[in-house]
């Protein structure tokens, strides 16, 4: 099963602004300042483009960035947004099904990584990791467990939710850390949100 956030592109980022307030803002915006200038970019998982504005304020021009999102009512709405005069080219289909012939500078994968089951996070991870050039910068921004119960309760209803709503395949957050450290990521910067239920990193890819 594919997920597919369609059903809820529309209401998505007002419902996560009521849920989380702008801490799921700010966890992504974070990343952006390590975007370095002239380089190409691949976002995976951007939902309503709104990253695409913020990333456009801090380089008006010189990056050539691949969007990649799996709902076409996501991709549409990221179409609207403002992107300077950056060169933008969507692909609206699933990342791993998705043949780039590029190596990029730059992959960011903004709360994606955590609606895969295991088996397929590993498959998918290792697709996106071929897409990055050596030395090339992962920014990941997702959620993590650290011990409160609350997170557990909260994450188990997210999941719950978009279970129902977007047909995501887990119900169950996958070790995202341990495919960074099988494919030899080396991290850089970090910095948590919302009482440390979600993380923000920046890490380097030092193998192939």
């Amino acid at each position: 099963m594919t997920s597919n956030y369609d059903n809820s592109a529309i209401f998505y980022d007002r419902l996560s602004r009521l849920v989380f307030g702008d801490a799921l803002v700010k966890a992504q915006i974070y990343l952006l300042r390590f975007v370095p200038p002239n380089s190409s970019v691949l976002i995976v998982g951007g939902g309503t483009g709104w990253i695409l504005e913020e990333l456009s304020a801090i380089h008006y021009s010189g990056l050539q960035i691949t969007y990649v999102e799996i709902s076409s009512q996501m991709t549409a709405l990221a179409k609207k947004r403002f992107t300077g005069i950056n060169k933008v080219t969507y692909i609206n289909e699933a990342i791993e099904n998705t043949t780039l012939n590029t190596l990029y500078d730059v992959l960011i994968t903004p709360f994606l990584l955590d609606n895969f089951t295991e088996d397929t996070l590993q498959k998918t991870f290792s697709h996106m990791h071929h897409q990055l050039k050596p030395k090339g910068l992962w920014l990941c921004a997702d959620f993590q467990i650290t011990g409160g119960l609350w997170q557990k309760v909260m994450l188990k209803t997210m999941y719950l939710l978009f279970k129902i709503v977007c047909r995501i395949e887990t119900l169950k957050m996958p070790n995202i850390e341990a495919q960074f450290v099988k494919y030899r990521y080396r991290p850089l910067k970090s910095k948590t949100f919302y009482g440390d239920f979600m993380i923000s990193r920046t890490w380097e890819k030092v193998g192939e």
